[in-house]
């Protein structure tokens, strides 16, 4: 069996950890940021838009697949200033003064979001080009647990550490943090870009992009592979809205949930992401995803028990343990397969296309499970049992998209 790079995989982990940072902040610590200095919850609720260039970064990943310094390198020519914008937008939301420049702060969120998808654009197609088929597994690992766990520093840990460091230090440890990373990226030479046989160069004119983008997305088996993509958080997603406000109505104590669904079920899934890529690397790629379909479903169904027959202390515990590890397992499994269809030489823009049909194809699904449950009257069993059904019937599109799995993504004359 061929060895995993742990250069490689130790490099892009600290990539996607510096990226994780600005979300997690902007998720979990922000709220509790603006609330403390009496902002409305439904102002709040609002600021998800903060996020938006996560969603919308497909729209120029061609610019940074396509534009360059081929001596700088063309990847980290767009990873070196993006994580510089980084740092320095940090750095200034340290000096914000909230209570009279809310709009300021805000904005270098939203900033701080751009950077951050923007550079995961360039590390995306980093990843593809750096990684082997064998790597793949360990690459996906370090890119969802890196990710994780800049989520866990920056919404997390350093919020604990809030009465300490005060919310100036919170984001001068986050500006620190993502220029340790920018140093190692200084100091990674960047691989030469992979050249398709009876190709001039590496670089694509905008007709040859163009031409790419359509060649890959008319070819036989790509609309169930993006439904496919869409639609497999889907159910997961909607019990996991609610599931925290399920067990606030039955009577747990607000630490508790916190305990057990923020801190053990976070470190479940990330041992759950690191069993992905082992899981991966030590089978066909598509395999091992419908494997981790499979598993996932039965914590879901398990959790839907627990809304119909009442939650106990030790099955909460067990069931979240084992959703969050299999979730990991799945999304790892998910982002490896996708990574394995990628045309290496649009790899930022086709990667980062998928990426945010991914993130597209899950968002409606908390909106959905909320519309069920307060305008429609469904139980929170009922809801969970629609999110079990709907995972059981993501397995199903396994079925016709592994007629096509053992085609590369890629246009050529034996596809």
């Amino acid at each position: 069996m061929k060895r995993i790079s742990y250069r490689k995989v130790g490099l892009l982990g600290a990539l996607y950890f510096a990226q994780g940072m600005p979300y997690g902040f902007q998720s979990k610590a922000l709220p509790v940021y603006l609330r403390s200095h009496g902002v409305s919850v439904l102002a709040i609720t609002i600021l998800e838009v903060l996020a938006l260039p996560w969603m919308l970064k497909a729209l120029w990943a061609p610019l940074v697949d396509r534009y360059g310094s081929e001596r700088l390198g063309r990847r980290k020519s767009w990873i070196i200033p993006m994580q510089l914008g980084l740092v320095l937008t940090c750095v200034a939301a340290a000096f914000v003064p909230i209570d009279s420049q809310l709009p300021l702060l805000l904005g270098l969120v939203f900033l701080m979001n751009l950077f951050a998808a923007t550079q995961d654009i360039a590390v995306d197609g980093f990843a593809v080009d750096l990684l082997e088929p064998h790597e793949l597994g360990g690459g996906n690992s370090a890119q969802v647990m890196g990710y994780k766990l800049g989520m866990l520093t920056a919404g997390g840990l350093l919020v604990w550490m809030i009465e300490l460091i005060h919310w100036r230090g919170l984001f001068l440890a986050m500006a620190a943090l993502c220029l340790l990373v920018l140093g190692v990226v200084l100091l990674t030479r960047e691989p030469l870009p992979k050249v398709e046989e009876g190709a001039k160069e590496a670089r694509l004119s905008w007709a040859e992009l163009r031409d790419k983008i359509r060649a890959v997305l008319l070819l036989p088996g790509t609309g169930w592979m993006l439904l496919f993509i869409a639609t497999y958080k889907l159910g997961e997603t909607m019990v996991d809205v609610l599931f925290k406000l399920f067990l606030v109505d039955a009577g747990f104590k607000i630490a508790q949930i916190g305990q057990w669904v923020g801190t053990w079920g976070t470190v479940a899934s990330l041992l759950g992401s690191a069993a992905g890529g082992v899981l991966a690397t030590r089978m066909p790629v598509l395999g091992a995803l419908a494997l981790a379909s499979c598993l996932r479903v039965f914590p879901l169904g398990w959790e839907w028990l627990l809304a119909l027959q009442g939650p106990t202390d030790t099955g909460v515990i067990a069931a979240t343990v084992a959703e969050h590890f299999f979730g990991g397992v799945l999304t790892t499994t998910l982002f490896a397969f996708m990574m394995s269809r990628v045309d290496r030489r649009i790899g930022a823009t086709h990667y980062t296309l998928l990426a945010s049909v991914e993130v597209m194809g899950k968002s409606p699904s908390g909106p959905l499970a909320g519309l069920l449950y307060t305008k429609l009257g469904w139980s929170y069993a009922n809801v969970f049992l629609l999110g079990t059904v709907l995972s059981v019937a993501f397995v199903g599109l396994l079925l016709p998209l592994r007629r096509t799995a053992s085609s590369p993504q890629t246009p050529s004359p034996t596809v």
